[in-house]
C-alpha cells in the first residue's frame, strides 16, 4: 500500500481520509482539522474586509466607540444605589438564608432520625478476640 505523494487533499477529503484509516489517521485528523481552521478563518476575514468596505461594519464599530465613549456616564448612573431596591434586596437575602438554616435543621432531623437504634442485646461474636 503506497500513498501518492504527490496527490494534495482539501482538507475535507484529509479529515476523512484520517477518520477511516487508523494508521495515518492522527496525523491526517489533525492536518485536515487544522486545514477547515484555516479555510475558515480565511473566508471570515473575507467577509469581515467585505462588510468593512461596504461601509456596514465601519457604522457598527463608529456605534461601538459611541457606546465606549458613554460608558463612564452609565456606570456613575450605575453605581448609585436607590434605597427601595437596597432593602428589597436585604429582605430577599434574609428570606433566602432562614431557608436555607429551615433546609439545613430539616435535614439533620431527618438524618438522625433514619440512623438504627443500638441493640439492647449483646453482641453474638467476642468483639476483642482471644490470642
Amino acid at each position: 500500500m503506497t500513498a501518492n505523494v504527490d496527490t494534495r487533499l482539501a482538507p475535507r477529503q484529509r479529515l476523512a481520509r484520517g477518520l477511516k484509516y487508523s494508521t495515518v489517521g492522527p496525523v491526517d485528523v489533525t492536518r485536515g482539522v487544522v486545514g477547515l481552521s484555516a479555510d475558515t478563518a480565511t473566508a471570515v476575514a473575507a467577509g469581515l474586509r467585505k462588510r468593512y468596505e461596504s461601509g456596514k461594519l465601519r457604522r457598527q464599530l463608529a456605534a461601538a466607540a459611541e457606546a465606549v465613549a458613554a460608558l463612564p456616564e452609565v456606570l456613575q448612573e450605575a453605581t448609585t444605589p436607590e434605597p427601595k431596591r437596597c432593602h428589597r434586596r436585604l429582605l430577599i437575602a434574609g428570606v433566602a438564608a432562614a431557608a436555607l438554616a429551615g433546609g439545613a435543621v430539616a435535614f439533620s432531623i431527618v438524618r438522625r432520625s433514619s440512623r438504627p437504634e443500638p441493640s439492647p442485646l449483646p453482641p453474638s461474636v467476642e468483639v476483642t478476640p482471644k490470642p
